[in-house]
């Protein structure tokens, strides 16, 4: 029976017909109560249980009870596929604990017995596994090369649905690494697939990627649409799924910027004697009211799985809601949290996150001048630093550039006279944001760049560059730096009027405003 078992979990979960796998497991569990370890098809089907386990059946701990029927010493005298087969349970026991490196020691070892494997299925699993372990480290190049092979693998065990729900996890990636279309191109691929299954979780995962993608874009409204359609599928499956809390967590973010894009426009208002429609204020409490009940509730689920980095990036969401309020304490709260929480699983990527909203929080004291101001600024930089080191240790590009941006302005609240450093970190910032969307992140640059031009070092990037001292730059963007430079000065002195810059440099006012929009300035 346990060989007619494990070959239909294995052709369900190669299909993706979830819940005819589920059917099975539950029948058999009726019947036996547990896993039979003296059976000789044992191992192969912890192997499979695990894989179901994550699809949603049952708990972890009916793996971790299989795995301590296979101690070391009775390993050492197992077939290598049975080996195999209970090395990937034991790894997705380290997944479930959070426990990347343990568990890619796992399934590189088990990559490593390929030549003496005989079961495709398990080698796809085995880098599948190996990719999102090297995702969640910001390990993104390896990820990438894990998640091409599993698809391969799946292939090659005539499991196309299976090698699609893999091209969601290399889609991801590829969004990571700036290949957006790409990357949409291989979620509308997989999404063509699956949809015909029910499958609902990896479909979730889709929808929730397409959500991710299009808030990268601004498109905030459209990103909504998609965590809701995720949520529903989700919900199909179990209303308290991890990945559900993960989709309330972004929600709950993109919810945050609609805000801050709401408080703009009253922040206008307010600059320009206007009053502010009624409903925008409606509108502004009630977005920020979502965020924080999308990340209260994403909050209680992951504490249900005792899952560190969800519960820590609901912290750092939750502490930018409360600095965009004027809540400093509670933000430095939050951040301090998140910071535990991910140093208990060496988590760089949450670490650095949570440093990057403590330099935020000791920013924002600088500019309102509470607490001791020497004592503030060393905070400030050394969360900046910390950050950046942090951030550097990851694939990461967006975190990185990010923690650069702000180390810059730090420095430039707290050191006016390294404002050449300062430069030199809007210069790395910007390449790492090369043609990225015009985001939060692009606006956080630009206004390092204003402060930068404006802080006194248009004199001494001249005179460099009339020593021919510019670097790895092209003629372009030399020429893109001296209207950065040069614009702005001549802007303030012809009383800020665009229409006379352009006649003094002879150029049209279209790239007059331009240059001041990508600065920050045009407009403020």
């Amino acid at each position: 029976m346990e060989l007619d078992l494990l070959q239909g979990l294995r052709c369900d979960l190669g299909m993706r017909r979830i819940g005819s796998g589920m059917a099975r497991l539950d029948e058999y569990w009726a019947k036996e109560g547990r896993l039979d370890a003296d059976d000789p098809d044992a191992a192969g089907l912890l192997c499979y249980i695990a894989q179901w386990v994550d699809a949603g059946w049952r708990d972890i701990d009916v793996v971790q009870d299989g795995v301590g029927a296979f101690p070391k010493g009775r390993r050492i005298g197992l077939p290598m596929l049975d080996f195999a087969y209970v090395l990937m349970a034991e790894g997705m026991i380290w997944v479930a604990e959070e426990n990347l490196e343990r568990a890619l020691a796992n399934f590189g070892l088990v990559l490593s017995l390929r030549a003496e494997i005989s079961d495709p299925m398990v080698l796809a699993l085995a880098h599948f596994w190996s990719c999102r372990c090297n995702r969640k480290a910001g390990e993104y190049d390896e990820a990438l090369e894990h998640a091409a092979e599993g698809y391969r693998y799946a292939c090659e065990a005539g499991m196309e649905p299976m090698a699609a729900a893999m091209r969601v996890a290399e889609s991801w990636l590829l969004f990571q690494k700036g290949r957006t279309k790409d990357a949409l191109k291989l979620l509308s691929e997989a999404h063509a697939v699956l949809q015909e299954t029910d499958d609902y979780i990896t479909l979730g995962n889709i929808q929730s990627s397409f959500g991710r993608m299009y808030r990268r874009e601004g498109r905030y409204d459209l990103g909504l649409r998609h965590f809701f359609q995720a949520i529903e599928e989700y919900g199909k499956r179990d209303p308290e799924h991890r990945n559900l809390a993960r989709t309330l967590a972004n929600m709950g973010y993109v919810e945050r910027l609609i805000a801050l894009q709401l408080r703009k426009g009253i922040d206008a208002d307010a600059a320009q004697r206007r009053r502010t429609a009624p409903e925008t204020r409606r509108n502004y409490e009630k977005v920020r009211a979502d965020a924080l009940a999308h990340l209260d509730r994403a909050g209680e689920i992951y504490k249900i799985h005792s899952h560190h980095r969800g519960a820590g990036t609901v912290y750092v969401n939750r502490g930018h809601l409360h600095l965009d309020s004027g809540d400093l304490q509670t933000a430095d709260d939050e951040a301090r949290q998140a910071y535990k929480l991910g140093e208990e699983k060496n988590d760089y990527i949450l670490m650095a996150r949570a440093r990057l909203l403590e330099c935020m929080v000791e920013n924002t004291k600088l500019e309102e001048g509470i607490e001791d101001p020497a004592w503030v600024a060393h905070l400030a930089l050394e969360a900046a630093k910390e950050a950046v080191e942090l951030a550097r240790r990851t694939e990461n590009r967006r975190l990185l550039s990010r923690a650069i941006i702000w180390h810059g302005l730090t420095i430039c609240s707290v050191s006016p006279a390294s404002l050449d450093v300062a430069r030199e970190l809007c210069e790395q910032a910007g390449a790492l944001l090369k043609n990225e969307v015009q985001d939060h992140i692009w606006e956080d640059l630009q206004t390092l760049k204003a402060k930068v031009v404006h802080g006194g070092i248009l004199d001494s990037t001249l005179q460099a560059w009339s020593q021919g001292v510019v670097g790895d730059r092209s003629f372009q963007q030399l020429t893109e730096d001296f209207a950065d430079l040069i614009i702005p000065k001549i802007w303030e002195h012809e009383s800020r009027k665009v229409a006379r810059v352009a006649k003094r440099l002879s150029i049209s006012p279209k790239k007059v405003r331009r240059v001041l929009s990508r600065l920050g300035l045009h407009g403020a």
